[in-house]
């Protein structure tokens, strides 16, 4: 059974669902496309939202156009810190017109709200937003100190947003950070694969279409090169045991996540050419070919690891090389921590199915937290349409997601 804090909090959220819902579709409405990436009217939603319930918060804006939020109180007795991290920048919404409601219009149709960010993450920063306010209303109950972080930049790496209040904001650390980040309801992540992007540039001579004798072709080249870069997923990298058995256990919940043949490769590097740039005209032989790859490392390969491979395919193509655009490492936290426990014991006692502990394949701001050996997870929506057209956020979702963030950060700040 609920002790009677817990019954008043999920009164509260049963009380405000149509505030909730009506709040975050018009999260959604405020555009804050990352690029371009300026978030001041999204930061200003909030801040007019946390002004309604007088609740104080900073503004921290390395740069104007990317302002972030902070706000933090403490509870009636000492204890431990933590954060709820969430952005408010979102992908662009390319190919508006095969959207079945317009990508910026937050609608409310078919128990879902609709829109560029719902999803990826609005939701769960919406989540993060409420469950600092509700849990405000109980702060002497609670034992420590509880911040609300909604941050700009994270759909770029977050140079101005989380990344940079971690290097200049110690008070942003905490002992624990939760996130609402898409990952199903079915799943906490506790780790994710890190991104290694290279670019590889092509060089030849170049001529005319007719006069193939007189140059190799650049175009040609990257073809060949971009075949044998998949000899990177082969390498093969031991997993640590923790993770190993949490892998082992948790393949279905993973595939049924992020759909069908997800963890076969959760603990494999892939690769992905995200973009080819290569010749000017149809009758010119091209004499650069532009190649960016996009390598993902399973938890426990170095970067250094992955290089290696390159640089042995790189031996048989003297026309190229690369430069390497971005790297975060793989990162992960203990599965068995209590967090974990909070929000799988709240998701049953709504109703819903026990998440498992997932390694993730793409990234969050979440990994911030663990370079700095703060335990942090991800728990919130699926990520439908995320990054591509009809993004949306089931409404049921939705409410799980804040009503298990909240009783979870309530668990920890009580414990």
């Amino acid at each position: 059974t609920m002790n009677t804090d817990k019954e008043t909090l999920v009164n509260w959220i049963k009380r405000d669902e149509t505030k909730l819902i009506h709040f975050l579709s018009r999260f959604v409405q405020v555009k804050s496309p990352n690029p371009p990436g300026d978030t001041r009217a999204a930061a200003k939603y909030i801040g007019q939202f946390l002004d309604s319930q007088s609740l104080t918060y900073r503004i921290i804006d390395p740069k104007p156009e990317f302002p972030n939020i902070v706000a933090s109180f403490e509870g009636g007795r000492p204890g431990k810190h933590l954060i709820l991290n969430g952005h408010i920048d979102v992908f662009p919404a390319d190919g508006d017109a095969q959207w079945i409601y317009d990508p910026w219009s937050g609608a409310i149709a078919d128990g879902k709200i609709w829109g560029r960010g719902a999803a990826d993450m609005k939701c769960g920063t919406t989540c993060s937003i409420f469950t600092y306010a509700y849990l405000y209303r109980i702060r002497h109950k609670l034992k420590g100190r509880l911040s609300l972080t909604a941050v700009s930049d994270e759909e770029t790496f977050g140079p101005w947003g989380a990344d940079y209040l971690l290097k200049n904001h110690p008070e942003t650390h905490g002992d624990c950070c939760l996130n609402g980040e898409p990952s199903s309801p079915l799943s906490i992540r506790f780790g994710e694969k890190g991104p290694l992007w290279l670019r590889f540039t092509i060089s030849t001579a170049g001529a005319h279409g007719a006069y193939t004798h007189l140059t190799e072709s650049a175009s040609k080249i990257g073809a060949r090169l971009i075949q044998d870069l998949d000899e990177i997923e082969n390498i093969q990298c031991p997993t640590p045991d923790i993770l190993k058995s949490s892998l082992d256990r948790d393949r279905d919940t993973l595939d049924k996540a992020l759909g069908d043949g997800a963890s076969k490769i959760v603990d494999k590097a892939t690769v992905n050419i995200g973009v080819v740039r290569s010749g000017v005209k149809v009758n010119m032989v091209p004499s650069e070919c532009v190649i960016d790859a996009d390598i993902r490392l399973p938890i426990n390969m170095t970067p250094e690891r992955v290089l290696e491979a390159v640089d042995k395919i790189m031996r048989n193509y003297p026309q190229a090389s690369y430069q390497e655009l971005n790297r975060n490492l793989p990162n992960w936290c203990d599965p068995n921590h209590e967090m974990v426990n909070f929000l799988q014991n709240n998701a049953l006692q709504n109703g819903r199915p026990k998440p498992q502990p997932v390694c993730s394949l793409g990234g969050t701001d979440a990994r911030l937290w663990r370079y700095i050996n703060v335990p942090a997870f991800v728990y919130g929506p699926y990520p439908t349409g995320m990054g591509t057209i009809n993004e949306h956020v089931d409404i049921e979702d939705f409410l799980h997601i804040l009503h298990t963030h909240v009783l979870s950060a309530y668990d920890y700040l009580t414990a």
